[in-house]
């Protein structure tokens, strides 16, 4: 209902858990409201409603059986939420009729009632709310508007209610309300530019999302909160994935405030982790520069699916054709937007734009259909995931290259092979499968018992994956191929904690393969992300070297190399050793009290994932 200045209803609730500022903090559930209707006009109060809701659970925190005197007893008897929301709407309804009005203004204690309790319960609950609760007043606000120099106001209690919010509203009875707070109906989607100033204050970090929740779901965990427009970031890790992470920007620090009390609300049966961030986070996620993204977003109200896994050779037409009639894309050809590496090649990644839910939900009917010989993967998508994947494909070469070095540069010594790790086709390493995510070397060593003598110096690699957690993988290099024989056949299915671990008998260059970044599938060995040709490091004019450069010093600098490299080859005219590079950042080194452990990030980019479509080939984690 429109409101109407001289008609007032006057609305309070309690929760089973804690109330007054702490109001929603917990995620408890209604269990009671209050409402009073006020004719200004006439300078008359209604009679008070008082109705208890009934709880999914009817556990009261002491502070609730303390303000409220009621019993889980009590509860039980009471009606739903749904029932006491229509009763409220039939009671009030009714009531204006009697006063000749059609339409009054809602006004409430505070926003904590309203945004914090009602709208978020309501939306897991799946009800739908009347209109007048996506309009409201604080009166709290108007009063200090209305008395600037007045104290703090308190936070209300049942039993002082009803006498300190008439006192407010006589305070106010010539004071025209001017700011009625609204709750958005539904969160916009948008695009963001780099250049756009961002305010810190206005940005959270949710972590432990599910790695399918679009930026839909993610608004509906935050309801009653208003999300500026595209002001959800989907956070990818370096294969593109959703990593379980968002960034969201409110409208203003109040609701960034609230935002943080939902810190370990649920979405589903997951708890979901909210922290402060700052607008160059959200920028770094959600900015984008490139005119050809914009022109892609520039089409508002669109739904935006993302399509994985394409045949390189896959054209619009193909993609059109797989989609069907059923889901015609918005403007044809112009909602398709191929991802690219900057030299042109397809990464098997597009992004399609349907005008309405019916043709998105149709699309993801087609999820793991074939086109050409490969399934696709698709699922929902945001503009700022668009503009993630982007800004990732288009802005970094696809393999590291030693920077132009600057004059004078020391020249630094590098192995020809590595001092932990050499190539062979001799089986004389084990490969650990279904690892606990918590083993930790120690644990390694008791579950090996007697034949942790076997192992080699610095024989032990855990494996981790991008984000730098534990895959469940370990590769172990023995001192011979028959004690990783005895090893694999001993070990193979006993338990470690409370998980049974796979041992397989492998060899170095199988190991060196997956620690650079391959797989290792049935038919053999899948290369890393860079062919076998380009594993080698780039060679490059070695420079003179300081007199001064002693060689400790330059092995400080040493990039130890995962795989025998290329021989460098000296020009012809210049004999000089050649400077070999490789980046250091494919792994880190830990000293364990027993064994040394290298821990290695597997290296993969989306060549990679296209040729195993997100499969875990052999339990590798991507």
């Amino acid at each position: 209902m429109a409101s109407h200045s001289d008609t007032l209803v006057v609305f309070f609730g309690a929760t089973a858990g804690a109330n007054g500022g702490k109001l929603g903090s917990d995620e408890r559930e209604l269990i009671l409201l209050v409402w009073q209707i006020v004719d200004l006009h006439e300078n008359k109060v209604g009679k008070l409603k008082r109705t208890l809701v009934q709880p999914d659970s009817a556990d009261l925190s002491e502070q609730c059986k303390e303000e409220t005197g009621l019993t889980a007893e009590e509860l039980c008897k009471a009606e739903p939420l749904e029932s006491v929301l229509q009763q409220f709407y039939q009671s009030v309804s009714a009531e204006l009729k009697s006063l000749g009005r059609s339409s009054y203004t809602l006004c409430v204690d505070g926003p904590l009632l309203i945004r914090q309790v009602l709208h978020p319960e309501a939306s897991k609950k799946n009800l739908v709310l009347p209109e007048c609760f996506y309009t409201f007043v604080d009166l709290k606000k108007e009063f200090h508007k209305c008395c600037p120099n007045a104290g703090p106001v308190k936070d209300l209690t049942l039993t002082s209610m009803l006498d300190c919010i008439l006192h407010m509203l006589w305070v106010l009875l010539y004071h025209t309300f001017s700011t009625f707070e609204t709750v958005n109906y539904k969160f916009e989607s948008g695009a963001c530019s780099k250049t756009e100033a961002v305010d810190s204050e206005t940005v959270i970090r949710a972590r432990g999302l599910p790695w399918q929740s679009s930026d839909q779901d993610i608004a509906r965990f935050f309801k009653g909160l208003n999300i500026a427009k595209g002001g959800v970031a989907l956070c990818l890790n370096a294969q593109g994935r959703r990593n379980g992470e968002a960034l969201v920007r409110f409208i203003n620090s109040e609701h960034r405030d609230m935002a943080l009390e939902r810190h370990k609300h649920h979405m589903g049966n997951r708890y979901i982790e909210v922290y402060k961030a700052t607008g160059e986070e959200f920028l770094k996620i959600a900015g984008g520069t490139s005119n050809e993204v914009a022109q892609f977003l520039s089409k508002e109200n669109q739904v935006i699916i993302r399509m994985r896994g394409l045949p390189f050779t896959a054209t619009t037409q193909d993609v059109l054709g797989f989609l069907g009639p059923e889901s015609p894309v918005t403007d044809g050809t112009e909602g398709l937007l191929f991802v690219k590496y900057p030299d042109g090649r397809p990464t098997g990644d597009a992004f399609v734009l349907f005008a309405c839910e019916e043709y998105a939900q149709n699309a993801l009917k087609k999820h793991k259909q074939i086109l050409g010989k490969r399934y696709i993967e698709l699922f929902r998508s945001t503009a700022a995931e668009v503009q993630q994947v982007l800004n990732r494909y288009m802005s970094t070469p696809l393999i590291s290259t030693l920077p132009p070095p600057p004059p004078q540069m020391v020249s630094v010594p590098v192995l020809a092979t590595s001092p932990f790790i050499t190539t062979g086709s001799t089986r004389d390493c084990i490969r650990l499968r279904g690892l606990p995510y918590t083993a930790a070397i120690e644990d390694i060593l008791d579950f090996m018992g007697e034949h942790t003598i076997d192992i080699k110096p610095h024989g032990v690699h855990m494996v981790l994956n991008q984000q730098g957690r534990p895959s469940g993988d370990a590769f172990i290099q023995m001192k011979s191929a028959d004690r990783a024989f005895m090893m694999a056949q001993k070990c193979h299915k006993k338990m470690m904690k409370d998980r049974y671990v796979e041992v397989f008998q492998c060899s170095t260059e199988e190991m060196s393969f997956v620690l650079m970044g391959g797989t290792l599938n049935r038919s053999g060995l899948s290369p890393p992300p860079c062919k076998l040709p380009c594993l080698s490091p780039p060679t490059y004019a070695a420079f003179p070297a300081t007199p001064g450069m002693l060689p400790t010093e330059a092995a400080l600098y040493q990039p130890p190399l995962l795989a025998t490299p290329r021989t460098p080859q000296a020009p012809a005219h210049n004999p000089v050793p050649a400077l070999a590079y490789y980046s250091p950042q494919l792994y880190m080194n830990m000293n364990m009290n027993k064994h040394q452990c290298s821990v290695y990030k597997c290296i993969r980019n989306n060549n990679i994932n296209n040729n195993n479509h997100g499969h875990n080939n052999y339990g590798f984690n991507k």
